[in-house]
């Protein structure tokens, strides 16, 4: 008998459940796929937004969009066409009901546990499909996974030790390959985001100058030390590079932004001899705050683009 047999919401940057239905079975079979959607759920920031793992006698089917991935397990024979326009339609209640900034700063496992509720509800009408009342949409579903066809997880990728590294960087266009890391959209810039991204550029400036500076004072003095003017560039090229990893994202993002606070502070312990304390601690204090907001601000899945 084809159905759905359970589903899940998980957030997509760290695989941190968000409600899920509770109707598990004990069989093998089930269990072993309880140990894939764990695997996956750690996985969703380097996958498509749209993705199919059949294992056995199962598939698991998600979708992911704004930061949020929605996940189902159903019978090997449940049609893929009925699988996305449910979890299309668990996405589109589920955006209406709870905004992003809720799920941004969850921090409690199935903290909207009550959603649950609608999972259930949906699960039952999508496993009645004589009483379904999403037929007049099917078709455009259908359209769009043959233009888009979902990409194919193999188990063996998923039990890779390098998990889905080794797999082409090409652009996904729904022919089986994983976007480009360096073409994910970054979620929207917020209004601290925005103060830090100026207050780099304002440390940059005022380390360029000095540098300039200091040049002219080299020029003049023979006896001045030339390792300060290159402590003045690597701050300001410090400084514009974390303006950079703010805008756009990168591969190993965040430890590029902890790496470049720590130049940052060197370069301003290396000039405490020409900046007093006050200057010093803007400094830090901008390249720590720029690295946070860098650290916050994460990828986010694509907008939904179909009509179900």
């Amino acid at each position: 008998m084809s159905m759905i047999l359970s589903a899940s919401v998980v957030r997509v940057r760290d695989g941190l459940p968000l409600s899920a239905s509770t109707d598990y079975e004990q069989s093998t079979g089930m269990q072993e796929c309880r140990k894939y959607f764990k695997m996956l759920s750690k996985k969703l920031s380097q996958l498509p937004d749209r993705c199919t793992l059949k294992t056995g006698h199962y598939n698991i089917n998600f979708i992911s969009s704004l930061g949020v991935s929605y996940m189902m397990l159903c019978t090997e024979n449940y049609p893929s066409v009925l699988a996305f326009c449910f979890l299309d339609e668990l996405q589109k209640e589920f955006i209406t009901t709870y905004n992003m900034m809720k799920t941004n700063t969850a921090v409690r496992p199935y903290c909207f546990i009550e959603f649950d509720n609608f999972i259930q509800r949906t699960k039952q009408r999508y496993n009645n499909t004589r009483s379904l009342s999403t037929k007049m949409n099917l078709a455009d579903m259908q359209t769009e996974i043959k233009l888009r066809p979902p990409y194919q997880i193999s188990v063996s990728e998923l039990g890779s030790a390098n998990g889905f590294s080794h797999l082409s960087g090409a652009d996904y266009k729904g022919t089986g390959k994983i976007s480009a890391a360096p073409h994910q959209r970054l979620e929207p810039v917020t209004l601290p985001g925005i103060v830090s991204f100026v207050l780099s550029l304002l440390c940059g400036a005022l380390n360029l100058i000095r540098g300039f500076h200091a040049i002219e004072s080299l020029l003049q003095n023979e006896g001045e030390d030339f390792s300060y003017v290159i402590a003045f560039f690597l701050g300001t090229a410090a400084c514009l590079y974390q303006c950079y990893l703010f805008v756009y994202y990168t591969g190993w993002r965040n430890a590029k932004s902890f790496l470049t606070f720590g130049l940052i502070c060197l370069c301003n312990m290396y000039l405490y001899e020409l900046r007093n304390l006050w200057q010093l601690f803007f400094h830090v204090t901008v390249g720590a705050f720029s690295t946070l907001q860098i650290r916050l601000r994460q990828p986010q899945g694509k907008s939904p683009d179909y009509n179900v």
